[in-house]
């Protein structure tokens, strides 16, 4: 009876140790990766996601363990709070906790550096012949999340309604509350924790505005040869600032900002969102809360363009640059843009993508991204007076002879150039807000659908390089480095203006790789839910082209056992799928290869050191 009753605790004692075992791994199945590292303090900030909004007794019980409730993130159900980190487990044990991550910091998505003339944005995309017809984004709202925007005259509701006097009484005042609201910049609030106005302390946010919605009042003068508009001249803008003056900022600033603008969507007719902003992926669009936050406000009818990201010259991973897409830019939904060089020519003829440009297809999950590619490389766009961009880095100038006839060669007081994926992200948004003022029944899915299905896919050469430093960047032109094809707003337009531009229901899902390593193929498949299921002009083949990119088509897989590399890339398949890429040694291993050891390591390997606002990679002619 002793012998039993020892086997019989023995093996509750086991079941028990067992049972724990089971509970802590679910438990740690709820913490994101990053938050079991070793902590740098007692408490940290993490975002808490719930399956249902959190209860009373839910929040108190954050008290009761030592935390503090910092912000409800009601769009996600989802808490901002400051917690121990040895309450981790105890939290993470609630059955309505759907998921725990750090709020991460995240950051604006440009390069900088002297150019030697100004690039072309609108042209490349046939935006002034939809100007033509009248659409210029009048009476489209978009929400420009980024780190606020400063009036100047060329986002003025006409040529002459916001004159640089004004501009300066209204910086000197220094007074702001929403709605607070000047020429076409509507609505504007602030989300910089310790920071109440939602001017630009930093440059990024005017700088993208100018690209989306700028109406070229300072260079439409008799003596200007030249105007640099945005390709929505006439959109109106919400400006909501989340990046501080550093250009940096956080996940859950970021999702209140969408937060609100999905709450203003019917005020203020927001149909786009611009989000320039990125920052490492960390786990499944599933799960992470930047992903889920833009998914809720794609489903609540708003477009939301996002930066692929500057990485492309990060080869950790493999020789390619491949897998480096930011979240938020890997979610399915959402519309992401990677960055062309348009060689200071308005022809596309001669364009090629910018080697810094991130590739796909998404860390963890395999989605293929970018969506779309657009100018983005050494574009001219607004500043405004000591904008701090301008002052901390000279090199950011475009000379009044780039737009001005006999114009000197000193920098112009209203515009300069920059270069990333944040720029071209801005002129797909304002090319959004044409297609939509053209055709606004149409939902978010119809749209991305519409742009991709229109783009031009026939003017990339088969592959082209950059080497700067000793090192040489390769570029094929397959579905990872440019997506379906170059933003052309012009056929977008015409086929949502006439009868053969009805979209059929579905979502436009991005689809997602899969690899076979025992045949070396790479297929895709697409959710059940997309449109892309459809056949002729809205399958699968005809959204990235049937010899634009691929070798092989046939009805077994997107492109049958012909991968999406041909024999002309011998790097290709084998670069992307090695031992150590996306499916190697795990998110761990593969997380720190490619962004280094750590949150604070992962933002200086992708933005460089915080403070200056500079990027070390350089600029492209």
């Amino acid at each position: 009876m002793r012998q039993l009753r020892r086997r019989l605790g023995f093996s509750l004692g086991l079941l028990v140790a067992l049972v724990g075992a089971l509970v802590s791994q679910a438990q740690s199945s709820k913490i994101s990766p990053d938050l079991a590292t070793n902590p740098v303090s007692s408490t940290v900030d993490v975002i808490i996601q719930y399956y249902n909004p959190p209860s009373a007794g839910e929040t108190g019980l954050l008290g009761l363990l030592g935390g503090l409730v910092r912000t409800v993130l009601g769009s996600i159900n989802a808490i901002v709070a400051n917690v121990t980190y040895g309450s981790l487990n105890n939290i993470a044990a609630d059955p309505n906790v759907k998921y725990i991550s750090l709020d991460r910091p995240l950051a604006a998505r440009q390069q900088a550096g002297a150019i030697p003339g100004a690039a072309y944005t609108v042209e490349p995309i046939n935006a002034p012949a939809v100007w033509q017809r009248g659409y210029k984004g009048t009476n489209i709202g978009i929400a420009v999340i980024d780190s606020g925007i400063t009036p100047v005259p060329d986002l003025a509701a006409n040529s002459f309604s916001l004159s640089l006097g004004i501009v300066s009484q209204l910086l000197s005042s220094g007074k702001e509350a929403p709605p607070y609201a000047v020429g076409r910049i509507v609505y504007s609030q602030n989300f910089v924790k310790g920071q109440s106005d939602a001017y630009d302390h930093y440059g990024h946010g005017t700088m993208v505005a100018g690209l989306i919605a700028g109406n070229g009042a300072r260079s439409s003068g008799s003596n200007d040869y030249r105007t640099f508009r945005g390709a929505a001249p006439n959109a109106s803008l919400i400006n909501l600032r989340v990046l501080d003056q550093n250009g940096a900022g956080t996940d859950s600033a970021v999702i209140s900002a969408i937060d609100q603008a999905i709450s203003l969507k019917s005020a203020y007719n927001i149909r786009v969102i611009n989000l320039s902003v990125g920052r490492p992926i960390f786990e499944s669009y599933k799960l992470d809360p930047l992903c889920q936050a833009v998914e809720r406000a794609w489903k609540a009818g708003i477009v939301v363009v996002v930066a692929a990201g500057n990485d492309g010259r990060d080869l950790s991973l493999n020789p390619e640059g491949y897998g480096t897409i930011d979240a938020p830019g890997n979610d399915p939904y959402v519309l992401t843009v990677g960055a062309m060089n348009t060689r200071f020519t308005p022809q596309i003829s001669d364009d090629i993508i910018a080697s810094y440009s991130s590739k796909g297809p998404g860390f963890i999950d395999q989605v293929f991204k970018p969506d779309i590619v657009a100018p983005g490389n050494l574009v001219t766009s607004l500043k405004f007076s000591n904008d701090p961009l301008a002052v901390n880095n000279p090199g950011f100038y475009t000379w009044y002879s780039f737009y001005q006839a006999n114009g000197s060669k000193s920098p112009s007081q209203d515009y300069f150039s920059m270069s990333g994926t944040s720029m071209a992200a801005g002129v797909v948004s304002g090319a959004v807000a044409d297609l939509l003022q053209a055709a606004p029944k149409l939902t978010p899915d119809a749209a991305k659908a519409l742009l991709m299905v229109s783009a031009n896919k026939t003017s990339f050469p088969a592959s082209s390089s950059v080497t700067d430093g000793g090192t040489t960047y390769v570029a094929n032109y397959d579905v990872f480095t440019v997506g379906a094809g170059y933003l052309d707003i012009e056929a977008a337009v015409q086929a949502a203006t006439t009868n053969s531009g009805s979209v059929p229901p579905g979502t436009a899902m991005s689809p997602i790789a899969h690899y076979d390593a025992s045949s070396g193929a790479i297929t895709a498949s697409v959710d059940p839910s997309s449109l892309w299921t459809q056949f002729g002009a809205w399958s699968a083949s005809a959204v990235y082209g049937r010899s634009a990119f691929l070798s092989a088509v046939d009805s077994t897989a997107l492109w049958g056992m012909t991968p999406v590399w041909n024999n002309d890339d011998p790097n290709g398949a084998t670069a992307l799928w090695s031992n150590t890429a996306l499916w190697g040694k795990g998110t761990p291993d593969a997380e720190t290869a490619l962004w280094g050891k750590g949150s604070d390591d992962a933002e200086t390997a992708l933005w460089g050191k915080t403070g200056s606002g500079t990027s070390s990679v350089p600029l492209e002619f």
